[in-house]
């Protein structure tokens, strides 16, 4: 008689297939799971029996997961995800964060800021599991892949929640020595005039610059369409381009702050402002209630604060 549907995957086997996946092999997760090394490979082999699909490719050093496997983990860590949230809300373990919990963040700004906030975090947190993502452009804030995504700029879209962690600036800057070959612009529409490094990084116009002088109804907004022989998709290679003196960039103040302090790079039309890119955690409205992300979204709000207490600008 054929399984069905409801008898191919069982509830207990959400929780194994998940560990086995973060363990990674056989032995290490019959020591996380306080079972033989047999005992999870005839578990794994009765799932993949009753699903009728192979979910881990197996050798003598090493496992993987098929895309079967890879499909079956995500929606299980979901679910069990859900199952976690679902017990905070009907008041089980709702002071102890606890969990799987999956954050988003930009590369540079990931790497420079959220992932050593994470390793604390972790700390002080043992029992959440914690994924980071890096990514040049961020994921659909209606994706279900993230708990938490770390974005610059108010999010676009009404059906999540965003917590503003810090305001932000965009500065434009150049080294000393570009400036003295190729002058200094007085005028946005100078810049046209100029090499201008590209940065391709989410949904915003390629190239099109965007600075507003004057406060009030006596502001004024220029758009210029800068160009220029370098482009990159990452906004550090961008910075370096411009500290060897290639040509003038735009970029986050906490990218920049330093080189600035230092000489190595002089802003640009300091008069002039560029569109906010304030940073805010993004989750789906469902998330508010679970601990973990509570617990991780009110730490790193924390820290900023404490970090920036004078100006609140994250450098």
């Amino acid at each position: 008689m054929p399984f069905t549907m409801s008898t191919a995957l069982q509830p207990a086997d959400l929780g194994f297939f998940s560990t086995l996946a973060t363990c990674g092999s056989l032995s290490a997760a019959a020591r996380e799971l306080g079972i033989t090394t047999p005992a999870v490979s005839k578990h794994l082999a009765q799932m993949e029996a009753r699903l009728g699909v192979l979910l881990v490719n197996r050798t003598t050093r090493r496992m993987s997961l098929t895309p079967e496997g890879e499909l079956c983990l995500a929606h299980a860590r979901r679910i069990l995800g859900d199952i976690h949230d679902l017990e905070q809300l009907l008041g089980v373990s709702r002071s102890t964060p606890r969990g799987l919990l999956r954050v988003n963040a930009t590369l540079g700004f990931g790497r420079s800021h959220v992932a050593p906030l994470i390793s604390r975090f972790a700390e002080r947190h043992p029992e959440v599991e914690v994924q980071l993502q890096l990514s040049v452009n961020p994921p659909p804030l209606t994706d279900d892949a993230f708990d938490v995504c770390i974005r610059f700029g108010e999010p676009p879209d009404a059906r999540v929640i965003a917590r503003r962690l810090a305001p932000n600036r965009r500065l434009l800057c150049a080294s000393p020595a570009y400036l003295a070959r190729h002058g200094t612009p007085r005028t946005p529409h100078e810049l046209a005039q100029h090499n201008c490094i590209g940065i391709r990084q989410g949904e915003e116009a390629y190239g099109l610059w965007r600075l507003t002088s004057g406060r009030g109804r006596s502001a004024v907004t220029e758009s210029v369409k800068t160009r220029g022989s370098l482009t990159t998709n990452d906004g550090e290679i961008a910075v370096n381009w411009a500290l060897d003196g290639h040509g003038i960039v735009m970029r986050a103040e906490w990218d920049v702050e330093r080189y600035l302090q230092s000489g190595r790079l002089v802003q640009v039309l300091p008069e002039h402002v560029t569109p906010d890119a304030d940073i805010h955690a993004v989750y789906p409205p469902r998330h508010q209630l679970a601990a973990r992300v509570r617990a991780f979204v009110d730490f790193i709000a924390q820290d900023f604060a404490q970090r920036f207490p004078s100006r609140g600008d994250l450098t």
